[in-house]
């Protein structure tokens, strides 16, 4: 089963993808992705391939394929991992795919790896089940990816009104070195403003002036104009 999904993505590859691909999620040397390999499949092709062979792989089969060196292997392993978690009306099973996804969650290494499939599913066991410990204990890893799991993940919270979860891990991975966290505290502070924009604003009212730039700016794209030159040149 895995070498036929391994097969029926290289089927789908393309050598432009495959040159480009590397540059864009930052596979050279000394970046945040060194040494990630691509074959050059796009994600509407890798997600044709999951919907296909998802539905009769085993978890112990797809460890194999989330595993592999091959990046679009493991993003392929992901969606085929959220749909079984989606699918799934049986809690035993669906803690069994979290444990599955906390236990390789050293192959969900890059932003894309973690953004399509996080708040799927740990976000939405830890609201479901109305305990967000995961998330915290990742939040307070050392480990960018751990990090961006557990910020990226209250996007499942916030879709459902609740705010104080994001607040929280925001504020204490704020001023963190690395742009993608900078990214997705803003993204998804712009996504509780979505839903609630005095939210946003009381937030932004307390902290924008130590945010860092990139944050800020993701944080306030929704918001009108005159407010979003106040907040950028400290008029608030």
């Amino acid at each position: 089963m895995v070498n036929d999904i391994k097969s029926a993505l290289q089927d789908l590859s393309s050598p432009e993808k495959k040159e480009f691909l590397p540059q864009f999620f930052k596979a050279g040397k000394g970046e945040y992705a060194e040494g990630d390999q691509f074959i050059g499949v796009t994600v509407p092709n890798q997600r044709i391939v999951a919907k296909e062979f998802g539905p009769r792989i085993s978890l112990i089969r797809l460890e194999e394929l989330l595993s592999s060196p091959i990046h679009e292997h493991r993003h392929c392993a992901l969606f085929i991992l959220v749909s079984k978690f989606e699918k799934s009306k049986d809690a035993t099973e669906k803690k069994e795919i979290v444990e599955f996804y906390l236990k390789n969650k050293k192959h969900v290494n890059n932003w894309d790896l973690v953004d399509t499939s996080c708040y799927k599913i740990l976000g939405r066991y830890c609201f479901e089940n109305q305990d967000d410990s995961i998330l915290e204990e990742l939040s307070e890893e050392e480990n960018l990816w751990s990090k961006r799991i557990a910020v990226v993940s209250t996007m499942f919270h916030v879709k459902k009104g609740s705010f104080e979860l994001l607040k929280k891990l925001a504020i204490r991975n704020l001023n963190h070195e690395h742009d993608l966290m900078h990214k997705a505290n803003g993204w998804l502070l712009r996504e509780m403003g979505k839903k609630n924009e005095q939210e946003l604003l009381n937030f932004l009212n307390l902290h924008y002036q130590k945010m860092p730039r990139t944050s800020l700016r993701y944080a306030i794209e929704r918001l009108d104009e005159k407010l979003r030159q106040d907040y950028l040149k400290g008029r608030i």
